[in-house]
C-alpha cells in the first residue's frame, strides 16, 4: 500500500481494482485525498471554477496550475501527482507543448499531465511522451471547449458522434497514453470505449463500466453550495459544518468566551508587575527600544 502510483502502475490496474481519483489544489487538500486513499490527485483546471470563482477554466494559465501542482506535490503523497495543462497551452506547437509538460513537471512537481481532445492532439501528445513525460487524455464533454459545444452538454449521444468518440479513445491509446477520462458520455459509450482500448478509463458522468473514477474534491465534500452535477454524489456537507462551527467561533469571540485562559499566554507576575507599576507611574514608554522590555532596564530604574 506504500509504494508510489506511477503510470506504469495505473496501466496495471486496467480490468482490475478501480482506480481512485480526485482533484485537489493545495498541500492540505492533497493530504486529505492521499490519507483517504486515492490513486491519482488530479490538480485540475476546475480550479478556475472551483477555487477562483470564475465561470469556467479557460481563463486558467499555466503560472497558476504549475502553482497549484506544486502546492500539491509539497504533501508528497503515495498518489500520483497529475497536471491538467490549461487552455491554449498545448495548441500551437509542439515545442510549447512539451515546454510547458516540463514546466508542470519541473516546477509542479507533477509525474504526468492531463490534456483534453481526441485524434486532433495526437501530435501533441506524442512529442510530450518523446520527452518522457506520461500523458492522460480527456475525452467526452471537454470542459476547455464549452464554447465550441455550446455549453457543457453530453457528448456521444448520437451514434455518430458516439463512433467518433470510441476511434479517438482507440487512437489516444495507440499512441501511447496511459489512460483517458472520460467525461459526460452515455454509458454504452463508456463501456464499449473501456472493452475496446487496453489501457484504463477513468470515469466522471460516464457511468459505471469505466476502469476508475474521478470527481472533484469540493463536490464530494459538500464544500460549496453552486450547481451540483447530475453525476455527483456528495458524501457530506462540510460547507454547512464550515459555517456552523465559524458562527460558534464568531459567537464566543462577541460573548468575550474566546480566548479563555488555557488559550492565552501569560508572563511571570513579577513581570507583569513591573510593566503594571511603569504604568501607574506614567512611565516613559517611548525610551525602550528593539523587540524587547529588559528586565534589567526596569530594575536599573
Amino acid at each position: 500500500m506504500n509504494d508510489k502510483i506511477t503510470a506504469p502502475a495505473v496501466i496495471a490496474r486496467k480490468g482490475g481494482a478501480k482506480i481512485k481519483m480526485v482533484t485537489a489544489y493545495d498541500a492540505p487538500t492533497a493530504r486529505i485525498a492521499d490519507r483517504a486513499g486515492a490513486d491519482i490527485i488530479l490538480v485540475g483546471d476546475s480550479m478556475g471554477n472551483v477555487v477562483l470563482g470564475r465561470p469556467d477554466t479557460l481563463s486558467v494559465t499555466v503560472d497558476d496550475m504549475i502553482h497549484h501542482t506544486a502546492a500539491v506535490a509539497t504533501a508528497s503523497p503515495r498518489a500520483m501527482v497529475l497536471g491538467d495543462m490549461p487552455w491554449l497551452s498545448y495548441h500551437s506547437s509542439t515545442d510549447e507543448t512539451v515546454t510547458t509538460a516540463g514546466r508542470l513537471v519541473r516546477q509542479g512537481g507533477a509525474e504526468a499531465v492531463k490534456l483534453e481532445g481526441g485524434r486532433k492532439r495526437i501530435r501533441m501528445i506524442r512529442a510530450i511522451l518523446d520527452a518522457e513525460i506520461p500523458v492522460m487524455s480527456h475525452l467526452g464533454l471537454t470542459p476547455q471547449s464549452v464554447h465550441a459545444m455550446g455549453g457543457y452538454r453530453v457528448q456521444g449521444k448520437d451514434a455518430a458522434v458516439a463512433h467518433e468518440l470510441i476511434s479517438d479513445a482507440i487512437a489516444l491509446a495507440d499512441a501511447g497514453v496511459f489512460a483517458i477520462v472520460l467525461e459526460g458520455v452515455p454509458d454504452t459509450v463508456a463501456a464499449l470505449i473501456t472493452r475496446q482500448v487496453p489501457v484504463p478509463t477513468v470515469g466522471i458522468g460516464a457511468g459505471p463500466s469505466c476502469d476508475g473514477q474521478v470527481l472533484v474534491f469540493h463536490d464530494v465534500l459538500g464544500l460549496h453550495d453552486g450547481h451540483i452535477a447530475k453525476f455527483v454524489r456528495q458524501y457530506a456537507r462540510l460547507a454547512d459544518v464550515a459555517v456552523e462551527a465559524l458562527g460558534r467561533f464568531f459567537a464566543d469571540v462577541e460573548s468575550g468566551a474566546f480566548p479563555s485562559d488555557a488559550e492565552t499566554y501569560h508572563m511571570s507576575a513579577e513581570a507583569a508587575q513591573m510593566l503594571l507599576d511603569l504604568e501607574q507611574a506614567g512611565d516613559d514608554w517611548g525610551r525602550f527600544r528593539g523587540d524587547h522590555l529588559l528586565a534589567d532596564d526596569v530594575m536599573d530604574r
